[in-house]
Formats: structure tokens, C-alpha cells, sequence
């Protein structure tokens, strides 16, 4: 009787202790709010840039030609090399040339010799007239002569001059520092005897350059109101810095000055020629080259900005997530400016209160209830 009694005991202890257990789990523990970084605007300086697409143009490039006829005697450069003004780079038989200089300049020594003798005599005939030793007659025919005489002289002159420049157009040299193409003749080929100047090779300036780009309409109304506010003068635009990046560039690197504005807009495309001049000291850009241009504003303005990363986008445009008063997350839209850096600038839309989600953002849903959290270093948004 004493075994079946502790038994029942133990049975009735194990049963309220299964109750118990049953009863706890049947408890709801609501999970943790999802985490999010926030951070308020960064509220700074910034330079606003007008921005354009543009292409690299030599500033000067020009054809080498044949100015005189005869076979190609020497070639003294290599394909491609960079030459300095005045390097001697095609030479075409001058032997020919030179003859026809000496016996030019001997026509010009005979032709002042002849003169020297026709003045001496119209000398001696004046001195005879006035003692009237002669007559009129003999005076006008040695006056005569030396006018003949010096109208000789002075086609013999003229006959030297010519040959000198036929024998110097024998020496092909650069007109400018740059590079030189590949030769387009070869030694021994006879050139200059057509009517068309046979192209002997292609030299083109790297050092400047110019990039060539445009701007719409709207800007230049924009730009021409600002100049005015201003009071600058149509010069200053001169003045203005032009940054040029190539496409792999990820920042603007090469730096210049506009050196050209067209004084009128293009019926056609509705938009304004601008031509700028870089230094290129290092020949980095080529002509031809497809390029990024900005042109920075001369006034600075003070933006909000975010980091690029915290931008969204859909069908209404850009937004960014924000974090309301009682912890919920809000959709903004915004309009945005132009990239600083890894910050966007935010034209319309921010205040400097509000605390945008730049981290965690797949956590961050419209509507939802979210634990937000400042970010370990307080400047991560600056």
C-alpha cells in the first residue's frame, strides 16, 4: 500500500510539472526592430561645374609637300618621331637648284656692273651739258641707258631671290615642333612634277591642344545673366579653368583655359562653339580623343549632401530613406546636384534635421518601425 501511494505521487508531481512547461511555451516574444545607420546631412561649400562632352584638336597639323620638282635625295627622320621647328626632314636634289642660284646671282654681279657703268656715263654727260659741251640728245640717251641699266638690276635681283627660295624649298623642314607621320615617298622617287603638291609625310603639334566642346542655349542664357550680375567683360570669359578628364579618368586631371567663343549659336543644334587650350606638357592627350569637359562657376555655394550610396531610385525619380520622430522609415523624394567626391549634392528635398539611412538600407522598408543608430565614426556622413 506504501509503494502505490509514493507512486501516485510521483506521477502527480510529473504531470504539473509538464503543465507548467506547456504553459510557458505557449508565449509571444516579439523580435528585435531592425537596426539602420543614420546620419544628418553634410552641410558644405561646394563648386558647381557646367559639364559637357567634347573632342582633342591639334592646334596645328599640316601636310609637308613638294614645293619644287626632283627626285627625293634624303629622308632625315624616322616614322613618328617628334622633331622640333626647323629639323631638316626631306631633302629633294638641290644640285639642279644650284646651279641655277649661281647663275643667278652671276647675272645679278653682270647686270650691277653694267648699271655702275651706265651711271658713271650719265654722269659725265650731266657735268658736259651744264658746260654745254654736249647736247641734249646724248644727255637723254645715257639717261636712257642707266634707267634700262637699273630695271635689269633689278630683275636680276629679283631672279636670285627666286632661285635662292627654289633652292631652299629643296630642304623639307618642320614648320613647328611636333610629331611627323610615316613618310608617304620613298628615296629616289621623283616628286613635285604634277599640278597637285605631292604629300610628303604629315606633321601635327601636341603641345597645346585644344578640346572643342559646346554648351545648350539655356546655359548660356544662364551664364551670359550671372556675367552681368557680375559686371564682367566679354574677355573675362577667357579667363575661365577648364578641367577635361579622359574616359578611363575618374577624376579631371588635365587642366586648361577657353581660348575661343563663337559669336553666334548654331541655328542647327541650338548650341554655343567654346574652344579651350591645354598645356599638355606630357602629350597625355591626342587629337581626337573623346573627352569629359566641366567648367567650374566662379561663385561657391554652401549644399546639403549624402553619401551617393543612400540614393534610390524608381519610376517618380530619386529618393532617399529617412527616419521620422517616432522611429519610422519614410520615403523622400529629392533633386539632386552633382557628385563630390563620394557624397551626392541634394538640390530640394533634405532639411538639416533629418536623419537619412545611409547604412543597412535592405533592413530599411516604408512604413516600418526601425532602431536607428549613429554611425561609430560622426563624421562618416561629412
Amino acid at each position: 500500500m506504501k509503494t502505490r501511494a509514493w507512486g501516485a505521487g510521483l506521477a502527480a508531481v510529473g504531470c504539473a510539472i509538464v503543465l507548467a512547461a506547456c504553459g510557458q511555451g505557449n508565449q509571444y516574444v516579439a523580435p528585435p526592430l531592425p537596426k539602420v545607420t543614420v546620419a544628418k546631412p553634410a552641410h558644405k561649400s561646394i563648386t558647381r561645374y557646367l559639364e559637357a562632352t567634347g573632342n582633342t584638336a591639334a592646334v596645328n597639323s599640316a601636310d609637308l609637300v613638294a614645293r619644287v620638282a626632283g627626285f627625293i635625295e634624303q629622308i632625315n627622320y624616322e616614322d613618328g618621331a617628334l622633331v622640333k621647328k626647323g629639323t631638316l626632314l626631306f631633302t629633294i636634289e638641290p644640285e639642279s637648284y644650284r646651279v641655277k642660284l649661281e647663275q643667278a646671282r652671276a647675272a645679278e654681279v653682270s647686270a650691277e656692273a653694267a648699271y655702275k657703268q651706265a651711271q658713271a656715263a650719265f654722269e659725265r654727260t650731266s657735268e658736259l651739258l651744264e658746260k654745254k659741251v654736249t647736247t641734249q640728245a646724248l644727255f637723254d640717251q645715257s639717261f636712257a641707258t642707266r634707267e634700262a641699266s637699273r630695271t635689269t638690276l633689278e630683275r636680276a635681283r629679283s631672279d636670285t631671290r627666286l632661285a635662292m627660295i627654289n633652292y631652299e624649298y629643296t630642304q623639307v623642314k618642320a614648320p613647328f615642333d611636333g610629331v611627323v607621320s610615316a613618310r608617304k615617298v620613298s628615296l629616289g622617287q621623283y616628286v613635285g612634277g604634277t599640278a597637285t603638291p605631292t604629300v610628303l609625310a604629315t606633321i601635327t603639334q601636341l603641345q597645346p591642344i585644344h578640346v572643342n566642346f559646346s554648351i545648350n542655349e539655356q546655359d548660356v542664357l544662364r551664364i551670359r545673366a550671372a556675367r552681368a550680375e557680375r559686371g564682367a567683360r566679354p574677355e573675362d570669359v577667357k579667363q575661365l579653368k577648364v578641367e577635361v578628364a579622359l574616359q578611363d579618368d575618374t577624376d579631371f586631371p588635365h587642366s586648361g583655359h577657353i581660348d575661343y567663343v563663337a559669336p553666334t549659336i548654331s541655328a542647327t543644334t541650338g548650341t554655343l562653339a567654346i574652344r579651350a587650350i591645354l598645356e599638355n606638357a606630357k602629350a597625355v592627350l591626342l587629337p581626337g580623343y573623346f573627352v569629359r569637359v566641366r567648367v567650374p562657376r566662379p561663385e561657391q555655394e554652401t549644399a546639403f549632401l549624402v553619401p551617393d550610396v543612400a540614393l534610390g531610385s524608381d519610376q517618380g525619380g530619386r529618393y532617399v530613406l529617412v527616419v521620422n520622430n517616432d522611429n519610422v522609415i519614410e520615403q523622400r523624394k529629392v533633386e539632386i546636384g552633382p557628385l563630390v567626391g563620394a557624397l551626392r549634392v541634394i538640390d530640394k528635398g533634405l532639411t538639416a534635421e533629418d536623419r537619412v539611412v545611409i547604412g543597412g538600407l535592405l533592413r530599411a522598408i516604408p512604413g516600418q518601425k526601425v532602431d536607428p543608430q549613429n554611425p561609430s565614426d560622426k563624421t562618416a556622413a561629412r
